[in-house]
């Protein structure tokens, strides 16, 4: 569809709009305002076009609606939508696109915030990651704190900068350079930087954007970029897949972009954790039937980045009910319930991965049976660690583990 047809058809028009209001929208944007019967936006927003907008003004309910219903409901009117910056940059225009097709709506974007603090520092986009803080947990920015890292972070308000400041400092990135951006692109636009363990800015704009420049110090909590993380990056009280076998669980697994992993016996919650950390829409469910250990696993999930990993508290299989349905499936390897292994294929999705480890016999003779009737993949994993015996080091084997991976057709 030619793009002018498409621009005609639309009876959405979203706008993003600056710090700097009416001074930094092109002429279509304007007009498109201009000629709106409603307008869409926080009352900041509408504030900024008050003199020029001629429709009638509409700030967004709170709590806000993501289903849009009050815009969806004046389809075929003339409707605008404000939106800071760039819309489709964890904005509303991302939210409107999963609810109006793309033929009508039309798009004026702007800068974005991470754009505009990225021109002020001279940063390449490319070279540095971003991550939306806001309304979102702070620990999101965990598995972001790399050595040399350049991290631009959008904030909730004035109090964001000081408690990321606080974090960084207990996870020993102390010397790591602040730079608070605020009020970006409008007149009021200022920048103060500070290093976060001698942070003392006050009276911070609630509209910024917090630029890092991180310097790790010897005891640094630095979550490498690899599968099979060191065990004491877990709180945990034995009840954990060790790291050696994490990794080649892991890889067994599978995780690809998107993905929803059931963690059936979670322990430590270190096998949904990792997966959830190959990528940022990774989804896990742990199930877990001890209430300090899933309470752990929560506790885990935030300490290494991952805080929206859902835990349910409850026995495999009745707890499974009801679950989204996986694309992968991981089984620990105390248990020797012939129920859950029936109820979890089930539940996989055609082409899903399972991965079951068992180290009791009772277990292992499940997964040899399960081979012989489905096949898949059967291994036996052997890990041996040196430790002192008296003056001398030997080898003190591990208990080993049989591995049972099959994809479900």
């Amino acid at each position: 569809m030619p793009a002018e047809h498409q621009s005609r058809a639309a009876w959405l028009t979203v706008v993003g709009i600056g710090e700097d209001g009416l001074a930094g929208l092109g002429d279509e944007a304007k007009q498109r305002i201009a000629q709106a019967e409603i307008i869409f936006a926080g009352r900041r927003h509408l504030a900024l076009v008050a003199s020029f907008a001629k429709g009638e003004a509409r700030p967004w309910p709170v709590p806000f609606d993501v289903e849009m219903g009050d815009v969806l409901a004046l389809a075929g009117r003339r409707v605008c939508v404000l939106a800071s910056g760039d819309p489709f940059f964890h904005g509303v225009g991302a939210t409107l696109a999963r609810k109006v097709k793309p033929q009508e709506m039309h798009v004026i974007p702007a800068p974005s915030a991470v754009s505009l603090a990225a021109a002020r520092l001279g940063w390449a986009l490319q070279d540095i990651e971003t991550v939306s803080l806001h309304g979102r947990p702070l620990d999101l920015i965990r598995p972001l704190l790399q050595p040399c890292a350049r991290i631009l972070a959008l904030t909730s308000d004035s109090d964001a900068p000081a408690a990321i400041a606080r974090l960084l400092t207990e996870l020993d990135f102390g010397a790591s350079r602040l730079t608070i951006l605020e009020a970006l692109g409008g007149p009021n636009e200022s920048w103060r930087s500070v290093r976060a363990d001698a942070f003392d800015l006050e009276n911070i704009n609630p509209l910024n954007v917090l630029a890092i420049e991180i310097e790790s110090g010897p005891d640094a909590r630095v979550l490498p970029l690899t599968s099979g993380l060191a065990d004491h990056l877990f709180d945990h009280d034995g009840q954990i897949t060790k790291r050696e076998i994490r990794a080649i669980t892991l890889s067994a697994l599978a995780p690809k972009r998107g993905e929803l992993l059931w963690d059936i016996g979670a322990g430590s919650g270190s096998i949904g954790i990792e997966w959830m950390l190959a990528h940022p829409l990774m989804r896990t469910i742990a199930i877990e039937a001890d209430p300090i250990r899933a309470a752990r696993i929560g506790r885990n999930a935030a300490a290494c980045g991952v805080p929206g990993l859902v835990v349910v508290e409850g026995s495999a299989p009745r707890a499974l009910a009801k679950l989204d349905t996986p694309d992968a499936i991981f089984i620990g390897g105390g248990g020797s319930d012939a129920g859950v292994l029936k109820v979890a294929i089930k539940a996989l999705r055609p082409g899903g991965r399972l991965v079951a480890n068992a180290v009791t016999l009772e277990m292992e003779a499940l997964l040899l049976a399960q081979h012989v009737k489905l096949g898949g993949d059967l291994t036996r994993i052997s890990i041996s660690r040196a430790s002192p015996v008296g003056a001398m080091q030997a080898w003190r084997p591990a208990m080993p583990v049989t591995q049972w991976s099959w994809v479900k057709p």
